[in-house]
């Protein structure tokens, strides 16, 4: 028997959190919900959640803070926020911190599901183009610990950083389409999940920096292109 899915669920609006529980529930997952981020914080460290649906705003501990906590204990499992903030700078807050998707009340639940759905089956079809690490300039990019080690200095990568940079190495020194990233990544092109792309390109740039051979050069109206050496990537 297929085992479900194990939602971690904060949202302080109590009748809006049980619509949401019975009716992921009535689609076959498994839902903790919590009233605050306080709560939330106390109980994730307990369980094995295979993802997270957080209220923005929430009382003792608001969305932000508590995401932040999560991306600490785990760097992989994916994130949604849900909020009533439309402000571009809240969103993108979110993205840096690490969310895979955001949704802004009111929304449908329909809408929800697919996006749980998207996430899930990017998750779970996530598979390393290359076994084990290769060489990218002076770092070893090991995409199966989702780690970039250079010397004795490890960088842990997030899922999406990690999916990312492997897109890029294996289009090295060609154009990796921009629309073709956000499918293969996100599962939907719309302009939050650009923007979101956006800041995780930004990160990878600052990461990459120690190697000046290394640059992810933006291709306009196309995408992006990772100039390397060819003799540094293996």
């Amino acid at each position: 028997m297929e085992e479900k899915v194990n939602i971690f669920m904060c949202e302080d609006d109590e009748n809006l959190g049980m619509l949401l529980r019975e009716y992921l529930q009535a689609k076959g997952f498994s839902v903790d919900l919590f009233p605050d981020g306080e709560a939330g914080a106390k109980a994730f460290p307990k369980e094995k959640y295979d993802l997270c649906i957080l209220d923005v705003m929430m009382p003792k501990k608001d969305g932000f803070t508590l995401a932040q906590e999560i991306r600490t204990a785990s760097s992989e499992i994916p994130i949604i926020f849900l909020t009533a903030k439309t402000m571009k700078e809240d969103i993108l807050e979110g993205f840096k911190i690490g969310a895979d998707d955001y949704l802004t009340k009111p929304f449908s639940m329909e809408e929800l599901l697919l996006r749980i759905e998207a996430i899930l089956r990017r998750v779970s079809g996530k598979k390393a183009t290359k076994e084990g690490p290769v060489i990218l300039g002076k770092f070893i990019f090991d995409t199966q610990k989702q780690t970039l080690t250079t010397g004795e200095t490890v960088i842990k990568l997030t899922t999406k950083e990690s999916d990312l940079l492997n897109l890029l190495y294996d289009n090295v020194n060609q154009v990796l389409e921009r629309n073709y990233a956000l499918k293969k990544i996100w599962g939907v092109v719309d302009y939050f999940n650009a923007r979101s792309m956006d800041v995780y390109i930004t990160k990878l740039r600052k990461l990459l920096k120690e190697d000046p051979s290394l640059e992810i050069m933006n291709i306009h109206g196309k995408g992006y292109k990772l100039i390397a050496p060819v003799d540094s990537v293996a």
